[in-house]
């Protein structure tokens, strides 16, 4: 019993730093999210939830954190801009995050922009450039938090089960 609420506790706080880390770039949320499942199976004796569905899990963390880093690039050259704008585009998340959730998104857009304005100059449309990366951010962000959210789901719903 002991070991089941501790196990909760900790698996809460990782799934409150991956719901976190799915807006602040440098930290990988949907992984540290996963890791509240591990911690709720271990007292549960790996019952609480299915082996097939920890592995499904963990695969879809494992793919929507890979994916969040080729997102951005992909949408970026397909508008045109080049490792400036997505340079630019990860300095601007990082500033943004010490404001906001919102600041990290628009940080991620004025970055990108900037990247491009500087460093990039014979790009005519360097705003077209910084939507593109701003879009492959913002749908990387919104995976992200799909997957934790689903990850999040079944932490709750194991952690009802330890206790039933």
């Amino acid at each position: 019993m002991a070991l089941s609420i501790v196990m909760i506790g900790l698996g809460s706080l990782f799934l409150l730093a991956g719901a976190i880390g799915c807006i602040v770039p440098a930290i990988p949320g949907p992984l540290l999210a996963y890791l509240s499942l591990i911690l709720i199976s271990i007292p549960g004796g790996w019952a609480i939830l299915p082996v097939w569905l920890l592995i499904a899990l963990g695969v879809i963390a494992v793919g929507t954190t890979v994916l969040d880093n080729v997102l951005p690039a992909m949408s970026s050259k397909k508008a045109g801009a080049n490792k400036a704008g997505v340079l630019g585009s990860v300095i601007g998340m990082i500033v943004g995050s010490f404001f906001t959730p919102v600041g990290t998104i628009l940080g991620a857009f004025a970055g990108a922009f900037v990247g491009e304005v500087l460093f990039h100059r014979e790009n005519r449309a360097p705003l077209k450039a910084a939507a593109g990366v701003f879009r492959g951010t913002l749908l990387g962000i919104m995976i992200k938090l799909a997957a934790t959210g689903i990850i999040a789901w079944y932490f709750v719903r194991g952690a009802v089960r330890l206790f039933s």
